[in-house]
């Protein structure tokens, strides 16, 4: 997700998107960067129109966000348990799954 924030940031700003920016961005917020996930975020957003992307994107998100905090809000105090492995790996792969649905705003 950070990977994406950063490009994000960087469109906002007006900046150009490249491998330097956006390791810069990573490294100011305390990440590793993985130069191979920026080479692949940035190919990947090449042909992008971010602001159309944003803009078909923005209603469902908006709607989306609120209910699954809900639910994952709900789901613990249902249980009463603390998230035991099982628990810790299924959010893990929830995580996975929203990440991999990021990539259809981009294209």
């Amino acid at each position: 997700m950070e990977y994406v924030y950063s490009a994000l940031l960087l469109h906002k700003a007006g900046k150009k998107m490249t491998a330097k920016a956006m390791d810069g961005i990573l490294t100011a917020a305390g990440v590793d960067p993985d130069k191979n996930r920026i080479k692949a975020l940035l190919a990947a957003l090449k042909d992008v129109d971010i602001d159309e992307a944003l803009k078909g994107a923005a209603m469902p998100m908006a709607v989306a966000a609120p209910a699954a905090g809900a639910a994952a809000a709900a789901e613990p105090a249902a249980k009463g348990k603390k998230k035991g492995k099982k628990g810790k790996k299924e959010e893990e792969e929830k995580e996975e799954e929203f990440t991999a649905g990021l990539g259809s705003l981009f294209g």
